[in-house]
């Protein structure tokens, strides 16, 4: 006899928000991206497993020391995108975007914050995918401008490196 297969919501979440994860399909296939929010059980636009991710389209260039602040600028510029995308059409990896709060030993284990993208977007815009192509244009400028500042201020330094393969 066949059972039913233990359902997402008991399972373990593996795409939570703030998880790096790498596009396989499409026009972003390749690309190292996000998670800002994820839907295990979908909804009723999409009733599968789905994501909405954030991502470096085109990734800055390499620097050199002699170059002028503008040419600098203009290489260290970030394209990103912004995408729902089925579960099954990314791969996750093991490292998070989010920096970690360290907790003492001693101390008890503090609810984990919201990914920085999800605060940052709006929260209409991370429930429901309703309105969102409208205002795609204000989001990823506020996108733009996150991974920019990580790029510049040196965190997570392998996330903006172009994925070779």
């Amino acid at each position: 006899t066949l059972t039913n297969p233990t359902p997402q919501s008991e399972m373990g979440k593996l795409l939570k928000a703030g998880k790096v994860v790498i596009m396989l399909r499409g026009r972003y296939a390749g690309r190292k991206a996000v998670v800002v929010r994820s839907y295990d059980d979908g909804n009723k636009e999409h009733p599968y497993g789905h994501c909405l991710v954030a991502g470096i389209d085109r990734y800055p260039l390499h620097l050199a020391r002699g170059m002028s602040k503008k040419k600098i600028s203009r290489r260290t510029r970030i394209k990103p995108f912004l995408k729902f995308v089925n579960h099954n059409h990314v791969l996750p990896t093991r490292y998070g975007l989010d920096e970690k709060k360290e907790t003492k030993k001693g101390a008890a284990a503090a609810p984990a914050p919201a990914s920085e993208l999800q605060v940052l977007l709006p929260s209409a815009v991370v429930k429901t995918k309703g309105d969102f192509a409208a205002r795609k244009v204000k989001i990823l400028r506020k996108v733009r401008q996150y991974f920019e500042t990580r790029h510049k201020a040196g965190k997570n330094a392998w996330f903006f490196e172009k994925l070779r393969f």
